[in-house]
């Protein structure tokens, strides 16, 4: 076998020996081999300058873990920040040989995204969404892991499915920290006040709003609680609801937008003049809330690291291809409250 072997005194190279990758070329195509074994053996050689002349070592490259993360279209903004923290993460990732990509999709028609879930996810290693909770979602989730490609719920989980992992806060105590917050902030007085959410149809939301009517039901019984309004985490639709709702309760107290786009929410505060007298809670520190929160709209926002959102999904992604558990190395992900004199 002709070969070239610099390095020839058997130094090893993070304690892999000239001599092993011989040895290991020798036996490249041996079942069992993993792919992080493969990859740690190839960057060795070459630091170590061992160069084949044959082309059965070239087949030996392991291929790059392709994952996709499928995203919400609109304008919350955080969610665009997941997208773009997909982007920047690229060199990261590159030791655990992944490669990622981010598509934005309609997040809120079940049949497009259970389309779209199938359509990906067979181009894939591995597929990340923020799922809504539907049956046909649930169904395109089962199809996928029947044909070996594993999908990660984001933000919000999906019931009864065959998901490989979820990543994301506990949303009951996101919205039991919401309710906690406005309570208190609030006082002692007999108030009003009104949740916004994205969609019922997002467990994550269903499951906040659940959360916050619980404990004030147990901590603040002298609030009335205003019917939840949907904004698809939209801006416009989110300021017409606030709107709405501040023309229904003149006296509302407090907003708990359990969504995103709250910037809608505080265009319409301000357009009613209220933004310094309604208490405001919501999610996802962003450059727009982070303005907000500077300028007294919003009085507390609950958050998740989005960088740590993608390397936990990545991770679980990793240690199925590896072999270990999907949680492995995994941590879980704690919520921040984010006010403004503690903003980061």
């Amino acid at each position: 076998m002709a070969m070239k072997v610099k390095n020839t005194g058997g130094a090893a190279v993070s304690g892999v020996s000239a001599f092993t990758l011989h040895n290991f070329h020798l036996g490249f195509g041996r079942p069992g081999v993993r792919d992080v074994t493969v990859q740690r053996v190839l960057e060795a050689a070459a630091r170590l300058a061992y160069l084949p002349e044959d082309g059965p070592f070239a087949a030996l490259a392991a291929k790059p873990l392709r994952l996709t993360f499928l995203l919400p279209a609109g304008t919350n903004r955080y969610l665009r920040m997941l997208g773009e923290t997909v982007g920047y993460m690229e060199d990261q990732l590159a030791p655990l040989n992944v490669r990622c990509r981010a598509h934005t999709i309609e997040g809120f028609d079940p049949r497009v995204l259970a389309e779209r879930l199938l359509h990906h996810g067979r181009r894939s290693d591995g597929v990340a969404l923020m799922p809504l909770e539907h049956p046909l979602v649930r169904e395109a989730v089962h199809t996928l892991a029947e044909e070996g490609v594993p999908v990660v719920t984001l933000v919000s989980d999906l019931s009864n499915s065959r998901r490989a992992g979820y990543v994301g806060l506990d949303n009951r105590a996101a919205g039991r920290t919401a309710a906690l917050l406005l309570g208190r902030f609030i006082g002692a007085r007999a108030a009003t006040v009104g949740l916004i959410a994205g969609s019922r149809s997002y467990r994550g939301h269903e499951e906040r709003e659940m959360g916050f009517l619980s404990l004030v039901e147990e901590m603040f019984p002298q609030l009335q609680v205003a019917g939840l309004r949907e904004g698809q985490d939209d801006a416009a639709t989110n300021e017409r609801q606030t709107l709405a709702l501040l023309e229904q309760h003149p006296q509302l107290a407090g907003i708990y937008n359990i969504g995103g786009a709250s910037d809608g929410v505080a265009r319409a505060l301000k357009l009613a003049g209220r933004e310094q007298k309604v208490v405001f809670i919501g999610h996802g520190l962003t450059p727009d809330t982070r303005a907000l929160l500077i300028d007294g709209t919003l009085d507390a926002v609950i958050t998740q690291s989005p960088q740590s959102v993608v390397g936990n999904a990545v991770r679980i992604f990793a240690n199925l291809r590896d072999g270990r558990d999907a949680l492995a190395g995994v941590e879980t992900l704690r919520l921040s409250i984010v006010l403004r004199e503690n903003l980061p």
